[in-house]
């Protein structure tokens, strides 16, 4: 029997076959060819390509900047709507792009939704920071946090998706961007009544030669909505930085709430056989990952991307969810993200997830609030970092619940102090932007 080889060709388009050739066949001008980790939709979604080349010609001069390029030094005012920008997914008409977003359930991958929302932030940022001048050094602009995202109903793949952001504030050294993501639809034309998704991220700016925090351009809201929004950015600023003052530790009330906590721990450790079995040990929700971060997961910065890390953490807080529960969960938001540190391209990641507490003031939506935190582990050194910490909260989708009339969520219980500190802390950041909403 004959044996054929099968060639095997990359599905992407490399940015070379587009460029200028010469008489010779060679490419006229070598700086037309763009960096490999560059090349767009060659390892993210179609999405993220597309924001690359909104963005690919600060990105090259970042990467290639003039030789002692100075830093950008004339701070400049810009609109909310100058740094507006937004992506439109044509569903209906795209075969192909609605199977890469959809999920089981035919819905968006929330994940993957995550990846793009991060890449669209960053490309906000990017317009509202530029200087529009070739002959400066670009800044640096990192996540430092997500403070919320909320699924106000689910997305389907079915309608065409519309994500749009905008700088809504700024600091001396940091931006917060708004993102809606609205579902279109031909039965109705009122937009307040299409927003799926809305999210607030964090970026701090760095100069890219030295690492140090640098000023960003100026922000001028014009219209009563923008000055709104600045003012309550302004506020939730205020609120963080007071957060960050304050004195860990507990005052004597605070004592008593974690007695109380750990008091149904303790019978659980000392007699389990006389334990409440409607509630769990945190550490029996416990799951785990782990991965080699590889060059196809960097940003443009040579970093690991954040949307990536927001996926994975996703997915397995998901699972997490899905395991305690024993139905299959709903997602309803991104309590918060922090990003502590970068994580490099080689770096061993660790994803640990428990479910931290659940809340039954609603009988028909019960809250599976789960934590992910990620640690870069570092065998040879025998060091382990954590790099980001991931707060989601989940229910259980009602066409689950009605199969399955013998459902219950269990209550989640502290076995040790840190534990019971860590919930009480989580409630208490919940509780403050429950009221801050209100």
């Amino acid at each position: 029997m004959e044996f054929k080889t099968i060639k095997i060709n990359s599905t992407f388009t490399s940015p070379f076959e587009s460029s200028p050739k010469g008489d010779d066949g060679g490419d006229q001008d070598s700086s037309f060819r763009k960096p490999l980790s560059l090349w767009p939709g060659m390892y993210h979604s179609p999405v993220t390509a597309a924001l690359w080349e909104t963005r690919s010609n600060i990105f090259e001069r970042l990467l290639d900047p003039p030789k002692d390029a100075p830093p950008q030094s004339e701070l400049l005012t810009r609109t909310p709507s100058q740094s507006r920008t937004t992506i439109l997914y044509k569903f209906s008409a795209d075969y192909i792009l609605r199977e890469q977003y959809r999920d089981p359930w035919n819905e968006v991958r929330i994940g993957k939704l995550l990846e793009d929302l991060d890449a669209l932030a960053g490309t906000i940022s990017v317009k509202h920071c530029s200087d529009d001048d070739s002959m400066t050094r670009p800044l640096l602009l990192v996540t430092a946090s997500v403070d919320k995202m909320v699924l106000k109903k689910t997305i389907s793949v079915d309608g065409d998706l519309k994500m749009a952001g905008a700088v809504i504030w700024v600091g001396r050294s940091s931006i917060e961007v708004q993102l809606e993501v609205t579902q279109l639809s031909s039965d109705s034309t009122d937009t307040s009544e299409t927003v799926v998704l809305s999210a607030n991220f964090i970026f701090v700016a760095r100069d890219s030669k030295t690492g140090k925090a640098a000023p960003v351009n100026r922000l001028s809201p014009e219209t009563d909505e923008e000055v709104l929004l600045f003012k309550d950015a302004d506020e939730r600023n205020k609120l963080r930085k007071l957060k960050r003052g304050e004195k860990k530790g507990f005052a004597n009330g605070e004592n008593n709430r974690l007695d109380l906590l750990l008091a149904e721990g303790r019978i659980f450790c000392d007699m389990p056989a006389l334990a409440n079995r409607d509630s769990i040990l945190l550490r029996d929700t416990c799951l785990e990952n782990s991965l080699i971060c590889q060059p196809q997961q960097r940003n443009i910065h040579g970093r690991i991307f954040g949307g990536f890390l927001m996926h994975r953490a996703f997915e397995l807080a998901f699972s997490t969810a899905y395991t305690f529960a024993g139905l299959m969960p709903h997602f309803l938001e991104v309590d918060h993200v922090d990003f502590r540190r970068p994580v490099d391209v080689g770096d061993f990641l660790r994803f640990k997830s428990c479910v931290l507490y659940t809340e039954f003031e609603h009988a028909e939506q019960p809250l599976i609030n789960v934590e992910v935190v990620a640690h870069v582990t570092r065998p040879e050194l025998r060091s382990s970092e954590i790099s980001n910490t991931f707060y989601f909260t989940f229910t259980v989708r009602p066409e689950a619940k009605a199969n399955n009339n013998g459902f219950r969520i269990r209550k989640v219980v502290p076995a040790t102090e840190e534990e019971a500190r860590r919930i009480l802390e989580r409630m208490d950041a919940d509780s403050m932007v429950s009221k801050e909403s209100t």
